[in-house]
């Protein structure tokens, strides 16, 4: 292993990484990130409390979740680095923010890398009914560790051809909604209309308040948007790939949620929908294609590994963020011969080893258990890239920052609009009975987490201290000048 070489803290650590992310991957990272088993298992729940409306709760939430990136990409071209939104909390927020949004962002991925391995396990039983639910589990974890260990090349690779599985198998069934709504294809063809959308009890079936409170639902689905932030240390050209990415985020949103849903619940009315079952199998087994509760098996696994994939990815970064950074042991700051953060990919994998365990002692609430943490820790992420962008701005209008070429539409209101709104979806988690235990363990990680800042302060006060903005170039300055260096290892 390597030690970090040359890192500050206005450069960070990335000039260490290996760029071997394209254009490509990164397309489809940030694709795949916006597609999950929160829409192809989550919207089951959802379709059954909300009815037709949570495809406008869809629709609000991908506003929110639009503004949010708009946001990051405008940081993360004033400075990309691998630490993202942990690394602009330090410096316009401050180091305890930096700190625990770094531990916090690590947890969430975990945790939901906990709940993914579990969910690909209960799948794989589909095909494999006498395969132990925690040996599959064991065995998925060790595949994907294998792949994240060898180079971020390889990782690219594999949730590329992931998440075009989730692609492909959308664009599919809209593609054959369409068909079975304009051409009457296969007996589904008789009963599909529209008209579903608000004909069976109205657009709102069960009161607005009820799709309001889908709204955790649907932010859960949409968590992992920010991973391509993440990928900015090791893309091959971050200033082109990163902003291309994040400007197709509303084609995605409109067309996977709101376009998939939509044609769903056109060919099946939302009152056939169960908990728990798929709405994707639902309306597959509606239209009566051969083998489709299979194809359907097949692809929400492929979206389960996808998601752990990403999961071991951007743990073993942020935990070397937080070491290069004096905010996390000095051992995750090294990097194996090919460049990849092996101590900070292990800590993580044996802790997601936590979800095999579960499985062990208890196969049928093993998702249960270790899901409830992920929706609040992925709300606490966005504010913190909202409040760092509102900062930014500031920065930048006193003259004490660099702006950014990608700028986020509406600017700071945006932002704040945002702020606001997951400050009601954080309402909304308290007010559902079942969504409420999300909120237990927060108290007990921030007192964690206050804990450890004050040792890790104590031994190493310079780590704490706050950051200095990458100053504006003056007048007159060519771009690239001296003023600029310190910008140019991350670019």
């Amino acid at each position: 292993m390597t030690d970090v070489k040359g890192a500050t803290p206005e450069t960070g650590p990335d000039e260490d990484y290996q760029r071997g992310l394209g254009s490509r991957q990164i397309q489809m990272i940030a694709i795949g990130g916006a597609i999950g088993t929160g829409l192809f298992l989550g919207a089951g729940r959802a379709i059954h409390q909300a009815g037709p409306s949570l495809i406008l709760m869809y629709a609000v939430a991908g506003v929110a979740v639009f503004a949010i990136m708009r946001a990051l990409g405008e940081l993360l071209t004033y400075r990309p680095v691998s630490g993202s939104f942990a690394d602009y909390a330090r410096e316009f927020l401050g180091p305890f923010a930096g700190y625990v949004t770094g531990w916090t962002y690590w947890l969430m991925w975990v945790v939901t890398g906990m709940a993914e391995v579990t969910a690909a396990a209960t799948y794989l039983q589909y095909w494999w009914p006498q395969v132990p639910q925690w040996t599959a589990a064991a065995g998925f974890l060790l595949v994907l560790f294998a792949a994240n260990l060898i180079s971020v090349k390889l990782f690219g690779e594999v949730e590329f051809w992931l998440s075009m599985i989730k692609v492909t198998a959308i664009l599919g069934m809209i593609l054959i909604g369409v068909g079975v709504l304009t051409l009457g294809l296969s007996a589904a063809g008789d009963t599909a209309s529209v008209g579903h959308l608000w004909q069976d009890g109205g657009f709102f079936p069960n009161g607005v308040g009820r799709s309001l409170l889908t709204l955790q639902i649907v932010m859960f689905a949409y968590v992992a948007v920010e991973l391509v932030g993440v990928t900015a240390g090791e893309a091959q050209n971050p200033r082109e790939t990163l902003p291309k990415a994040i400007n197709t985020l509303p084609w995605r949103i409109v067309l996977f949620y709101v376009g998939a849903l939509t044609v769903i619940l056109c060919v099946v009315s939302w009152t056939e929908f169960r908990p728990g079952v798929s709405p994707f199998v639902a309306a597959f087994e509606k239209i009566g294609i051969p083998f489709g509760a299979g194809i359907v098996n097949f692809v929400v696994l492929s979206a389960a590994l996808s998601s752990c994939n990403s999961g071991m990815y951007s743990t073993g970064r942020m935990l070397r963020d937080l070491a290069v950074n004096g905010q996390g042991p000095k051992v995750f700051g090294r990097l194996t011969g090919r460049r990849t953060p092996a101590a900070g990919i292990l800590v993580s994998v044996a802790v997601m080893g936590i979800g095999v365990w579960l499985n062990y002692v208890d196969p049928a609430g093993a998702f249960t258990y270790i899901t409830a943490f992920a929706t609040v820790a992925g709300v606490w992420t966005w504010g913190v890239i909202l409040g760092s962008h509102i900062r930014y701005r500031a920065a930048v209008r006193a003259g004490r920052a660099a702006p950014a070429w990608f700028t986020a539409p509406g600017g700071a209101a945006a932002s704040w609009a945002a702020l606001g709104f997951l400050a009601a979806v954080v309402v909304l988690i308290g007010a559902d009975g079942e969504a409420r235990i999300s909120l237990y363990g927060v108290p007990v990680w921030f007192a964690v987490l206050a804990v450890g800042y004050r040792v890790l302060k104590r031994r190493n006060p310079a780590a704490f201290a706050r950051r200095a903005h990458v100053p504006p170039e003056p007048a007159g300055a060519l771009p690239g000048s001296a003023q600029t260096a310190p910008d140019a290892a991350a670019l």
